[in-house]
C-alpha cells in the first residue's frame, strides 16, 4: 500500500467522538494526549479538537468569545489548551473532556500569551491596558500585574514570549523597548526594562532553544535582538536596512515572527512590505540571501527537520502556499488551497502539515514527503493550529 493509503485506513479505527457540526457531549475514553490539538474557528468563538494520527476531529467546544486573533499554548501533560482571546478572554481548555474548565475575562484587547517553562504560570499580552497580566495555569488566579508604563502613558505589549528559568519576554510597542518579567524566585517578578528595540516593535520570538530573543520593527527595515546568556542584558541592532534600495509595498497583513525558523545553520523569515524570504546567517546575524516569493509571507514555518520550509501569504494573494528547500533556497512547490490561507502546523516528526483555508471553510492535511493532499476536514472560519507537542518546546 500507498504511504497515503496506509494513512487513510488509519481512519476506520474506532472512536468515541462527537460530529464535528455539534458540541461534545461525552468524554473521550482512557487515551494520550500526544497526537491532539485544536483549531480555532474565529467566526464562531469555538475551537476543534483533533486527532493528527486519525487525520479528524473528535468535536467542538463553544463559547470562547472573540478568537479573531487568538493563539494558544498548552499545559505540560497536554491535557490543556489556555486560549488567548481578542476580548481579553483567557480559557483554559480540557482536551479529553472536550470543555472549557475554567474562563476569564482579565483585559480589554488581548494579542496572545506564553506558558512558564515549568509549566506554572501563564502570561497574557494586553493591548488594552497596556501590559501583561500573569496566572496560575491550575486556577488562573491572578500572580502580577505588569502595567508597561512609559513617558506616553501605558503601552500595547507584543512579542510575548517565555524564556528559561520562568521568565518572560515582551516588547513595548509604542515605547519601543523591550522588557524581561523574571519570576526564578517566586511569583513577585522582577522586571528589568533591557532596552529601546526601535521603532514600533510588533512581534518577537525565542530562538536557540531560548538564549535569543529577536523583535521585529514595523516602522524600520531592522530587528533588534537580546542575547540572555549576555550580562548585562542588552539589546542589538541587527540586519539594519535589510530593504534598502527596494520599493515597499503597502503590508496588509503584518508577518508573524513565531513563524521564523531556524534550519541548516540559517534564520528563514518574512520580509515585511517585500515578496521576499530573507535568509540570515544564524551566527554572524548577517543577512545571506533573499528568496523571491509569490507574496508578502506572513508565517515561514520549517517541517521539523528543517530541509523544507513553508511559506503562506498575506491579502490579497493569501490563497498560495510555497515550499523552499533550504539547501538550494529555492521554491520547489506552489500550492493554491485557496482564499484565505491563515494558519500551518507540522506533526511533531513533520510527516504531515495541516494547513487552514478560512474562507472555504476547511483544513487541507499534506504529507510533507510526497507533497500530496492526505485529507480535507470541514471547519467554520479556521486560523490558527496548534498541536499539543508545543507544550515542549521554549517559546511556543
Amino acid at each position: 500500500m500507498k504511504r497515503r493509503d496506509i494513512l487513510r485506513a488509519g481512519l476506520a479505527a474506532p472512536l468515541a467522538a462527537a460530529l464535528p457540526g455539534r458540541a461534545s457531549a461525552m468524554p473521550m475514553p482512557m487515551r494520550g494526549t500526544g497526537d491532539l490539538g485544536i483549531v480555532i474557528e474565529r467566526a464562531t468563538g469555538s475551537v476543534l479538537v483533533i486527532d493528527t494520527t486519525q487525520m479528524d476531529i473528535l468535536g467542538r467546544i463553544g463559547g470562547l468569545g472573540d478568537l479573531s486573533h487568538a493563539s494558544a499554548v498548552f499545559s505540560r501533560d497536554e491535557r490543556y489548551a489556555y486560549v488567548f482571546g481578542r476580548d481579553g478572554g483567557l480559557t483554559m481548555l480540557d482536551l479529553l473532556e472536550m470543555k472549557i474548565a475554567r474562563r476569564i475575562i482579565q483585559g480589554g484587547n488581548s494579542i496572545g500569551g506564553a506558558i512558564s517553562d515549568d509549566g506554572r504560570l501563564v502570561a497574557v499580552s494586553n493591548y488594552k491596558p497596556g501590559g501583561v497580566k500573569v496566572f496560575h495555569a491550575a486556577t488562573l488566579e491572578q500572580v502580577a500585574d505588569i502595567p508597561a508604563k512609559w513617558a506616553g502613558g501605558l503601552s500595547k505589549t507584543v512579542g510575548l514570549a517565555d524564556a528559561p528559568g520562568r521568565k518572560f519576554l515582551f516588547s513595548l510597542f509604542e515605547a519601543g523597548e523591550i522588557w524581561m518579567a523574571d519570576f526564578a524566585h517566586g511569583n513577585k517578578p522582577r522586571v528589568i526594562k533591557i532596552g529601546k528595540a526601535g521603532k514600533w516593535p510588533y512581534d518577537g520570538l525565542i530562538a536557540q532553544g531560548g538564549r535569543i530573543y529577536i523583535a521585529g520593527l514595523f516602522g524600520e527595515d531592522g530587528m533588534a535582538k537580546v542575547d540572555l546568556w549576555q550580562e548585562p542584558l542588552k539589546v542589538e541592532r541587527i540586519l539594519d536596512g535589510y530593504g534598502r534600495g527596494e520599493k515597499k509595498l503597502p503590508v496588509y497583513k503584518m508577518p508573524h515572527l513565531e513563524g521564523w525558523t531556524e534550519a541548516a545553520g540559517a534564520f528563514f523569515f518574512p520580509a515585511v512590505g517585500h515578496h521576499e524570504v530573507l535568509v540570515m546567517d544564524g551566527r554572524t546575524w548577517q543577512l545571506t540571501g533573499k528568496i523571491p516569493v509569490h507574496g508578502q509571507p506572513v508565517f515561514v514555518m520549517a517541517r521539523p527537520d528543517g530541509r523544507h520550509v513553508w511559506v503562506n501569504f498575506a491579502h490579497p494573494l493569501n490563497d498560495t502556499v510555497q515550499v523552499i528547500d533550504t539547501m538550494s533556497r529555492k521554491v520547489i512547490k506552489t500550492f493554491t488551497p485557496g482564499p484565505a490561507v491563515l494558519h500551518m502546523e507540522f506533526t511533531p516528526r513533520g510527516e504531515q502539515v495541516w494547513v487552514s483555508v478560512r474562507d472555504k471553510n476547511q483544513i487541507n492535511i499534506y504529507d510533507t514527503h510526497s507533497l500530496e493532499l492526505l485529507r480535507t476536514l470541514e471547519a467554520k472560519a479556521p486560523s490558527g493550529i496548534f498541536l499539543t507537542a508545543r507544550a515542549h518546546k521554549i517559546g511556543l
